[in-house]
């Protein structure tokens, strides 16, 4: 039987959030887990009055994208717990503890509880443009991409790790305890390292408009403490990086110099020692930045690592989506069918930055035709991304050397008549690898492993295609292995 709005709000509370709970389950079966999680993850219901429903959302971004997207949905959703339920409202709340926070960051700088800091906000407009960049004490920090947020950041099972690590540290910035201190994020170039870390600076301000929050490049930090050297002034420089909240380090394997190098530890180790958050990014994990002393890298080591591994289809596909979707919010005009998302998605694998540079090529390309996109059209505008890339041809000399490497067993033991699991499974992803990459027959993949007849390889591929339906950690690997042999 539905209920009243009236009758639920004599009820009581819990029963409004019960509601809720079924109109969530609700929309997460319409929408799908990713969709749900994305938009509606954040969502708080607040209360029931009139007719309407009221939440509350953490951005202003969110607040107008459900209100222009999912309004009617979440309204009939509704409707079928709730009988008068008419409309729905969503608002921007503070953060949790946002006063408590403040009172207690007051206290620390000396002043009064309850009296609001008067420490200006340290993100500004550089020479009235665009560029955007953080500094704190006449510092100035690395440029800012407004780009770059939480909220724009395509989550999949690539970078879902690192993404919920950079929210957390966001999230709990002026918390006693910090979460992970130092959060250290690596990998391959144009995969979101960059986006993470102007998404946690943005999320702090955002938070605490006085936060103190400085993001540097390595080459920024290196160029800034040679000049300050050069103006006998290296002591006054560390005593400002000491005196922020949060230090951001983008490509962190460019950070050169012994002395420099020796500095920055200092810093680091002052910083994460007074309890005041450190995020770095580089292409590799903190053990394998050879140019630093092993203390720094022990350092860096200790807090969480967090990996971007490659992309695999489904996020190349849902980042192509996201990126033609905003496009199409600007110009309505605009639109990719999904041939032609699935086409770009196979094929350009290199990183996020190649994708949304198809995609801005081709609205450019629309914008001066006015002709709807084909999957012909696509392929002419991107061509150049793709002619470097025509797939190489792999060989199973290729699929041997990789694969033994990868497993860490040699190619005489894939080649032998050996059963051990350790050696049968590389094989069997071996020949699995061979079907999917070469044009060879069932019969010569069997002598290529080891004179072996075509029913174990027909067994093989079967074997592995049956696992990778369900093994999201094996469809990875495999992705990979994929990678490295088209490298």
């Amino acid at each position: 039987m539905k209920l009243s709005g009236d009758q639920m709000v004599n009820n009581n509370e819990s029963n409004l959030q019960e509601t809720w709970t079924k109109v969530q389950s609700r929309l997460r079966a319409e929408l799908g887990e990713d969709v749900f999680s994305s938009w509606f993850g954040r969502v708080e219901l607040e209360q029931y009055e009139s007719g309407c429903v009221q939440f509350s959302v953490p951005t202003r971004f969110l607040k107008s994208w459900l209100k222009s997207h999912y309004s009617d949905r979440v309204v009939k959703a509704f409707s079928t717990e709730l009988k008068d339920v008419e409309g729905v409202d969503f608002r921007v709340r503070q953060p949790k503890g946002y006063t408590e926070k403040l009172q207690a960051n007051n206290l620390l700088e000396g002043q009064e509880p309850g009296i609001r800091t008067t420490t200006r906000s340290n993100i500004r407009l550089t020479n009235g443009s665009d560029e955007v960049r953080t500094e704190y004490e006449g510092f100035e920090g690395s440029p800012l991409d407004r780009r770059f947020t939480f909220e724009s950041f395509v989550v999949g099972s690539a970078n879902r790790l690192a993404h919920a690590a950079a929210w957390q540290v966001a999230e709990s910035i002026f918390d006693i305890q910090l979460r992970y201190n130092p959060l250290f994020v690596h990998s391959s170039v144009g995969l979101g390292k960059t986006h993470l870390l102007h998404a946690i600076a943005w999320e702090v301000k955002k938070r605490n408009p006085n936060a103190r929050v400085l993001y540097l490049t390595a080459e920024r930090f290196m160029y800034s403490f040679v000049e300050a050297l050069r103006a006998r002034d290296a002591i006054a420089f560390k005593d400002k990086l000491r005196g922020i909240d949060i230090l951001l380090i983008d490509d962190m394997e460019f950070l050169q110099g012994r002395t420099i190098q020796q500095e920055f530890g200092h810093t680091l180790n002052s910083l994460i020692d007074g309890g005041k958050q450190v995020v770095v990014a580089s292409d590799r994990a903190p053990t394998m930045l050879e140019s630093l002393d092993a203390r720094m890298r022990s350092r860096l080591a200790g807090g969480l690592v967090t990996e971007i591994s490659p992309l695999d289809y489904d996020l190349r596909y849902k980042i192509l989506r996201k990126r033609s979707a905003e496009k199409a919010a600007a110009d309505p005009g605009f639109v990719l069918a999904d041939d032609v998302l699935e086409f770009l998605g196979a094929r350009l694998t290199e990183s996020g930055r190649e994708l949304e540079g198809a995609i801005t090529r081709i609205y450019a390309a629309f914008q001066l035709t006015d002709e709807p996109i084909t999957v012909e059209t696509a392929e002419h505008i991107v061509r150049d991304l793709m002619r470097g890339k025509e797939p190489k041809r792999v060989k199973i000399d290729d699929i041997l050397r990789i694969v033994s490497k990868h497993y860490g067993v040699s190619r005489g033991d894939i080649l032998s008549q050996r059963r051990n699991r350790s050696i049968v499974w590389p094989r069997q992803i071996g020949m699995y690898l061979a079907k999917s990459l070469t044009s060879r027959s069932l019969p010569e993949i069997g002598r290529r492993f080891g004179g072996r007849d075509h029913t174990t390889v027909l067994h093989a591929i079967r074997k592995i295609e049956a696992n990778v339906k369900d093994n999201q950690t094996l469809k990875e690997e495999l992705e990979i292995l994929k990678r490295l042999l088209k490298d």
